[in-house]
């Protein structure tokens, strides 16, 4: 009786014990995934030390100690063999062991080692042009801006609101390059920045987000009606990724990241995974869950069904990790460790002091470029990758020259005195040559100035303090008008004159929602945006009467694409 009530009290404990594990943990219910292969495991040791615990208890309580140790009544060292466990600890141990056991069978067979040529083939890559890039001549399509500068300027936003600043962070990892109404963007959600914020302020939610423009180089905090309850920093049921298990026992989803819809809406997408290898290998995107943290809603697509606003469901991180499974394992595995003949893989900093990607709005969808090199992992590119994050469809484009990092190298030197860091560039053409534009930044993070660089000829480099005169530079550059010391050299433009043809522009009503001055190079500049979010600007000395308009003031003003003047 007393054994049947032990196995009783010990299954009990185990249960506990497995509600609690699960509900930390949350794997998903699926035979697929290595988590819950980790987690079956967990449960059966956590059986066996539960129910051996007992015995072990029993065998020391009717033993007595001595300075020689434990003896038992017999006068023998007190000692537990595995003959002495019950059955259902033997039991218990052995189906652990035993699941071990399948566990590595089934990683084998499901490893890159057999299946080599299968891995190559989840990611489809085709064949792109130089003309797939997008020209100089829609350069506002183009985030010259990385995640660091990104997190710098939305921390400057948030410590200017003392409502917000005392609860609330942006999480370092939070910001999701998107599109919306043919922008580029980066966006993040604020967060509990402790457990004791998230109890003060749960029942008012998370309440907004910021918006880094990274043409503009401007952040702004969006304030939501409502806020979000069931976000990544929240506890307990409100957390992120519980809430989506618990209505999704069996999906395999990835990491969720933020996004908003063209209404501004927040949404958390997390990829939809399928394993296609064997049990546990060939992770593929096969659609997204869509979650609004507002009301905890959520909706399941397909790949195909998925809202057309939704920009990221194939993340960076899974686009070069499989393009490096394309590039190497075609020829099978051994091939990508031994011979290496004909591997590629994506550029990568020695450092590791710089992961990003260069973000291309091109329509409705944002794309990620990366460079492709040798595995030999040497300082030069044989093409480059353009890759959809909303459909995967992913392109190699062949170009030889330089590497993103040593680019970043190249504009550093042309302004080393100054002791300025490039970003993560992005990827244009220029006159039909491939080009890297970028931003330098100060120690603090601002942006500084602009670079262009040459891919096939990295010495060929062109710097400013604005884009527009940084392209000029190195057009200039390119057709031999001025050497490189002119094409680095900016101290004249303070004292170049901007002719106006007046023709050309249109007088328009407009209702002004926000005005900035902005200093370049001696020169006063008058930023304004419209109701209509449209962004144009003009020298201060050219629109004097605009010192007696506020913001909310309806005028009449003369628009030429993103320039204006008074109306006569």
């Amino acid at each position: 009786m007393k054994n049947y009530l032990s196995h009783i009290i010990s299954a009990i404990i185990t249960l506990v014990l497995t509600i609690i594990m699960y509900y930390i943990f949350i794997p998903p219910i699926n035979l697929t995934s290595g988590d819950f292969w980790f987690f079956i495991i967990m449960v059966f040791i956590i059986a066996t030390v539960v129910s051996g615990f007992g015995q072990f208890v029993q065998i020391f309580a009717r033993a007595t100690y001595s300075s020689r140790g434990f003896k038992s009544k017999k006068k023998k060292p007190a000692t537990v063999k595995y003959k002495d466990l019950g059955t259902f600890t033997k039991v218990s141990s052995l189906i652990a062991l035993g699941i071990v056991a399948i566990f590595i069978i089934f990683s084998f067979f499901s490893s890159k080692l057999i299946n080599a040529k299968a891995y190559s083939k989840i990611l489809q890559v085709e064949e792109g042009e130089i003309s797939d890039l997008p020209s100089v001549s829609n350069t506002s399509a183009i985030a010259l801006m990385d995640t660091d500068s990104a997190k710098k300027l939305g921390d400057r936003e948030i410590g200017t609101l003392s409502s917000v600043v005392s609860q609330y962070d942006i999480e370092d990892d939070s910001y999701t390059q998107l599109n919306v109404h043919t922008s580029p963007v980066k966006v993040a959600p604020l967060s509990y920045a402790s457990f004791f914020k998230w109890i003060n302020n749960k029942s008012n939610g998370i309440p907004g987000y910021v918006v880094v423009d990274p043409v503009t180089m401007d952040a702004n905090y969006t304030e939501l009606s409502e806020g979000m309850i069931y976000v990544p920093s929240a506890f307990f049921s409100e957390d992120l990724e519980r809430h989506i298990r618990m209505k999704y026992l069996t999906t395999i989803f990835d990491t969720p990241h933020f996004e908003v819809d063209e209404e501004g809406n927040p949404w958390y997408v997390a990829p939809v995974i399928k394993k296609t290898i064997g049990l546990f290998g060939g992770k593929k995107v096969t659609g997204a869950i869509l979650v609004n943290p507002i009301t905890g809603e959520m909706t399941k697509y397909k790949l195909a069904d998925v809202p057309s606003w939704v920009d990221v469901v194939y993340g960076g991180n899974y686009i070069t990790e499989q393009y490096n499974n394309y590039a190497q394992l075609q020829k099978g595995f051994l091939n990508s460790v031994i011979g290496q003949n004909g591997c590629r893989k994506v550029t990568e900093d020695s450092e590791e002091s710089t992961s990003d990607y260069g973000y291309i709005a091109i329509g409705d969808d944002i794309y990620i470029y990366t460079g492709v090199t040798s595995v030999n992992g040497d300082s030069s590119n044989i093409g480059f990758i353009i890759a959809n994050e909303r459909t995967g469809q992913t392109k190699f484009i062949e170009a030889s020259g330089a590497d993103e990092f040593s680019a970043m190298s190249a504009a550093e030197g042309e302004v080393q005195e100054k002791g300025y860091e490039a970003s993560f560039p992005s990827l244009i053409t220029i006159d039909d040559i491939p080009t890297y534009i970028m931003v330098l930044k100060d120690k603090s993070g601002l942006v500084k100035m602009y670079a262009c660089v040459n891919v096939s000829q990295y010495n060929i480099v062109a710097t400013a303090t604005t884009q527009e005169k940084c392209i000029e530079n190195y057009k200039n550059l390119l057709s031999g008008n001025i050497s490189l010391d002119e094409a680095n050299n900016d101290s004249s433009e303070a004292t170049t004159s901007e002719t106006i043809d007046e023709s050309l522009y249109t007088e328009t009503e407009i209702t002004i929602t926000k005005m900035q001055t902005i200093d370049n190079n001696g020169n006063t500049y008058l930023y304004i945006v419209d109701q209509n979010n449209n962004i144009y600007n003009a020298k201060y000395t050219d629109v004097l009467d605009m010192l007696l308009v506020n913001v909310g003031d309806t005028v009449k003003l003369r628009i030429y694409e993103d320039k204006f003047l008074m109306a006569e």
